[in-house]
């Protein structure tokens, strides 16, 4: 019986006094053994129908589960043995040596107090068993790593980790490293601190427009920041917005890239529905309802991956240990 409400609730999403429909997914993946958190999407660069949705376990004995498009859990490529993995991202070319690029996913290891480095698709740990973060923190809260983005720069081709945690100080919340190899292995080197706090409850979602060079997190119960990627350019914030489209907890979001509009889908988590957001003016779209409930993490690719999602794919975490898959179009962001 309270499968069945909990279900119905999903379906009876109610926005400004009306119904939502609710958009389904077209997969809805094996499940994960404790929690499911934050997908991210790599797109195989030969072949775009072989993609993998890699979505984080988020337990203290958690992992990083690999999926296929189908759903299914992919299990050589999958991390196990993991403490509490909390978020991941992925970059493409990270500069291995002089002759090498790899394609990365980062992802935070809470209970470690450190973030992870694999390459992709061959989930080779690139890190030596992981890097160290928030290192001078004061309070055991404040070196929990919790979100996570990497962010390359289309200035240098720098790649750089930010990192978000549990609880942290009002201002400089957030912490940049940047990745690099040499003849000794892969390092990270802290390059600044920055982002603002509203101490009301904690920041998670991260997300970055590399094109761009703008990050956005999400201050759960205040707004949704958005500030410079670039870590020569100033620390003040560019703007706060959205706080009035949401009916509590600020969480996962996606960036959708087309070129001529982008779009931001932002997870409205106790509300179970997506906010979007035109990027160009920070102002507010619409609510999408598609089905999840209590959505933490998710992530988003415009590219075709073949004849399941032809119009590209949105992964959105859902609260039964399991991740959705709608073909974008699904959404219809450029309506």
């Amino acid at each position: 019986m309270q499968k069945l409400f909990k279900i119905l609730v999903g379906l009876l999403i109610v926005s400004c006094g009306k119904t939502l429909p609710v958009i389904a997914p077209d997969v809805i993946t094996e499940k994960t053994l404790h929690d499911t958190d934050d997908p991210a999407i790599w797109v195989n660069p030969r072949d775009a129908s072989k993609s993998i949705v890699f979505g984080t376990d988020k337990n203290t004995e958690g992992a990083i589960y690999a999926f296929n498009l189908d759903g299914k859990i992919i299990e050589e490529k999958t991390i196990r043995g993991l403490k509490r993995p909390n978020n991941v991202d992925l970059e493409y070319g990270f500069q291995l040596n002089d002759s090498t690029k790899v394609d990365v996913i980062v992802f935070t290891e809470r209970e470690r107090h450190q973030i992870r480095l694999f390459s992709v698709p061959d989930m080779k740990p690139l890190d030596n068993g992981g890097f160290k973060v928030f290192e001078d923190a004061k309070l055991p809260e404040h070196k929990l790593p919790m979100g996570i983005a990497l962010y390359k720069s289309p200035k240098t081709n720098k790649i750089y980790a930010i990192v978000g945690r549990k609880s942290g100080p009002k201002y400089g919340y957030l912490y940049q490293y940047e990745l690099f190899s040499d003849s000794s292995g892969v390092h990270t080197k802290l390059v600044r601190q920055f982002g603002e706090f509203s101490e009301k409850k904690e920041i998670e979602a991260i997300a970055v427009d590399d094109k761009n060079g703008i990050v956005y997190y999400s201050d759960e119960m205040h707004c949704i920041r958005k500030y410079y990627a670039e870590p020569s350019k100033t620390k003040d914030e560019i703007y706060c917005f959205g706080a009035e489209n949401f009916k509590r907890d600020i969480e996962g979001i996606a960036i959708a890239d087309y070129g001529d509009d982008t779009f931001l889908i932002v997870s409205n988590q106790q509300a179970h529905t997506f906010n979007i957001f035109n990027v160009k003016t920070n102002a507010f779209v619409k609510t999408v309802n598609l089905g999840t409930l209590e959505t933490d993490g998710c992530d988003v690719t415009t590219v075709a991956l073949g004849d399941k999602f032809p119009n590209g794919l949105f992964v959105s975490m859902n609260n039964e240990k399991n991740f959705f898959f709608h073909d974008l179009a699904k959404l219809k962001l450029k309506e």
